[in-house]
């Protein structure tokens, strides 16, 4: 079996520096809030482009704690309306419930699968206080519109970056365009860690300080709690893990690219259709997604051949039963990327024989 993601094989690249690393932090005897969360912390910040990083738990903690310091802050109150791309993992959606903010979903760009600037300032309404971007399968979300209705209506940017660790807009990279950007180091991620790990980048200092507190159960300074905070922090081991592979992720992203580019050129099944080709700068491939309105026989097709897939995401998060308060929202565009997008195998360790069977085997699908 070809296998989506061999993570392995991904992380035996670097097993010798993740062993060394990790070996530090085992000899050192400090376990967290140490040094090796520090050096990752302001290497990932100048890799980004920002100027402060937090290490958080998890992804989904980045999100929520961004929003939470907000509210901490003033600059946001419960009820608040949030805009968010529809078509998103769950996630982008429990952290502004879990903050008892309104998501307020707007469709997506059906050739971009981003988020529809054309369609963002007709969901504004006098409680909209923020907009949510994500970066969604590795390719940028942002716009210049999008910028400049954020500056006109004083939103609060805030960018889900989970997808797209090293992904550029006009020589920036994503998760330093916003207010706020929250990552992912979910092991299959372009950078991953070895278990679950988040951060937060920002230039804002006051947020910065906020939420390192609030991931730290709300405590500035030991045994005195200013929030009723978390726990959730990025312990030693991982940050470790983080830092070395940082090392290797323009030349990882470099190679996703390649597989990529691959994909587009020799992909040519009309069954098949493949999302609007960007400069390298703006996708890291995270994913590669296709889409079919046979998608479910074009997976058995693959697996059969012995490729294996993914489907990114199934139910949208308006159909899930947890948001049931919104599913008799209509949103087609969405709902056709649910029912239709299927992922096809790219990472760093795809060889090129492998990238040619998989090719080959999509165009050999008649449905």
């Amino acid at each position: 079996m070809l296998p989506f993601l061999d993570l392995q094989a991904v992380n035996r690249q670097y097993a010798d520096e993740i062993q060394e690393a990790v070996s530090r932090v085992v000899d050192s005897g400090w376990y967290l809030k140490g040094q090796a969360t520090e050096s990752f912390e302001q290497h990932y910040a100048d890799y980004i482009g920002t100027r402060y990083c937090v290490g958080v738990a998890n992804g989904l903690d980045a999100l929520t704690l961004i929003y939470r310091a907000y509210i901490e802050m003033g600059l946001l109150h419960e009820g608040d309306e949030v805009l968010v791309p529809a078509n998103t993992y769950i996630a982008s959606i429990l952290a502004l419930t879990e903050n008892r903010l309104t998501p307020v979903f707007v469709e997506p760009d059906p050739d971009t699968l981003e988020i529809d600037d054309r369609q963002i300032e007709q969901a504004i309404t006098p409680r909209t206080r923020s907009l949510m971007i994500v970066h969604l399968y590795g390719r940028c979300a942002y716009t210049a519109q999008i910028g400049d209705i954020c500056r006109r209506h004083q939103l609060l940017l805030v960018e889900d970056n989970a997808q797209a660790h090293g992904c550029r807009f006009d020589g920036r990279r994503t998760g330093s365009i916003g207010h706020a950007a929250g990552h992912s180091f979910y092991p299959g991620k372009n950078l991953g860690a070895l278990g679950d790990a988040g951060a937060v980048t920002t230039d804002d200092e006051q947020l910065a300080a906020v939420i390192r507190s609030l991931g730290n159960y709300g405590s500035e300074r030991k045994y005195v709690f200013r929030y009723a905070g978390r726990n959730s922090r990025l312990d030693e081991l991982q940050a470790a893990v983080l830092d070395v592979k940082l090392r290797h992720l323009d030349a990882d992203n470099a190679r996703r690219q390649q597989v990529a580019q691959y994909y587009y050129d020799h992909i040519h099944n009309p069954l098949i259709r493949l999302p609007r080709r960007t400069a390298d700068a703006a996708n890291v491939y995270h994913l590669f997604p296709v889409f079919s309105a046979r998608r479910d026989r074009l997976q058995q097709h693959l697996a059969q051949q012995g490729i294996q897939t993914l489907i990114h995401y199934p139910i949208p998060p308006h159909r899930q039963a947890c948001y049931a308060q919104y599913s008799h929202l209509s949103l087609p565009v969405t709902e056709q990327i649910h029912r239709e997008e299927l992922s096809l195998p790219v990472s760093p360790v795809l060889s090129p024989d492998q990238t040619a069977q998989v090719a080959q085997t999509v165009n050999d699908f008649e449905g």
